[in-house]
């Protein structure tokens, strides 16, 4: 498995099995989270009280941060059934009219990615939601017939990753709407702890420290970078994950101190190298490292950013100090995020538009 593929937020089919091993199965386990887990609690406590189903669950935040998680867990504390779709498998109204009529009551909808729910569908899912009835047509033209179906009484647990695309009748139907925001390190170090026990893992806390450093505040990362370290211990260690080991298994995987891959420092390098730290274009930026504008744009750039490493400029991408000393140089005067703006304009140089 490559970097990138190691720092990468999002799961491919082949990682799903190893990911659920580890993912937890009731609330008491979720790690972190505390605002969301308290108020996901006493809103389910409160429905089973009260013998009916709870409000519709929205749950957004960047990939690889519980979504999927959470969502078999409201399954778990309800004890009911759980469907799993995502929004673009759901291409037609008749799709989402099958699952939904297919539902027993109280069962849990987790519809991921919903923002990307196709709009006849999205339309047929308001009635649902509100009232547990669809609507569906038979016949095209004016022969066409609306034969209204009742739906049992469900809670749609949907996930997002972009909240802003979820149009407002879609957010305005959601009972419930959580955020949930990066780990923090100490976090981390819980939950690898907590995995290493499941997997068999002997680690030791500074080793646990290292891989969460590493791991970009989100768990998916933490425990894929467990996984690697546990085959790197396992072959050419003793089999226990300590610091020396962490270290050593993610230089072999070519993820660095801060959690960077490959193609992360490629980008700075360009920046730093080719264009003097910026400002450049997007698609000049992705010409000069050989990836596509939407890869940068899309994985590599928002940890950048959030690490302080990129800013995004009116006039393209620039190079932080940060990312300079990271790179082991010296920024020059007026570099973006230096206390000093003397010396050359960084911002002269003529770049395509981001």
């Amino acid at each position: 498995m490559s970097g990138e593929n190691l720092v990468s937020a999002y799961v491919d089919d082949a990682e799903r099995d190893a990911e659920a091993s580890v993912r937890p199965k009731r609330l008491a386990e979720f790690i972190a989270q505390d605002r969301v887990r308290d108020q996901l609690d006493l809103l389910l406590q409160g429905a089973m009280r009260r013998g009916s189903p709870p409000d519709h669950i929205l749950l957004s935040g960047p990939p690889g941060l519980g979504k999927t998680s959470l969502a078999n867990i409201v399954a778990a504390e309800l004890g009911a059934g759980i469907r799993v779709t995502s929004g673009p498998a759901i291409e037609r109204s008749g799709d989402l009219a099958a699952i939904l009529t297919s539902l027993a009551e109280g069962d849990v909808l987790f519809i991921d990615e919903i923002h990307r729910i196709a709009k006849p569908a999205e339309e047929l899912l308001y009635s649902a939601m509100e009232d547990f009835r669809v609507d569906v047509v038979v016949g095209k033209g004016p022969g066409a017939t609306a034969i209204p179906l009742d739906v049992e009484p469900f809670t749609l647990v949907g996930a997002t990753t972009r909240s802003g695309l979820l149009t407002g009748p879609m957010r305005d139907r959601f009972g419930f709407v959580a955020h949930l925001d990066f780990y923090a390190p100490a976090d981390l170090e819980t939950l690898l702890h907590r995995s290493a026990r499941i997997l068999g893992v002997p680690i030791t806390a500074d080793g646990a420290a290292e891989i969460a450093g590493r791991s970009r505040g989100t768990p998916r990362i933490a425990n894929r970078l467990l996984r690697r370290v546990r085959d790197y211990a396992e072959v050419r260690a003793e089999g226990v994950v300590t610091l020396e080991t962490a270290r050593a298994a993610l230089t072999v995987y070519d993820v660095d101190a801060l959690g960077l891959d490959r193609l992360d420092r490629a980008v700075l390098t360009a920046l730093v190298d080719s264009f003097r730290g910026g400002p450049v274009g997007l698609s000049t930026l992705a010409v000069a490292v050989g990836e596509q504008p939407d890869t940068v744009e899309e994985v590599c750039e928002p940890f950048l950013v959030r690490a302080g490493l990129l800013a995004r400029t009116p006039r393209g991408r620039v190079a932080t100090e940060a990312a300079w000393r990271h790179l082991g140089r010296n920024p020059p005067n007026g570099t973006f995020g230096a206390d000093t703006s003397s010396g050359p304009d960084l911002f002269s140089v003529q770049t395509d538009q981001p």
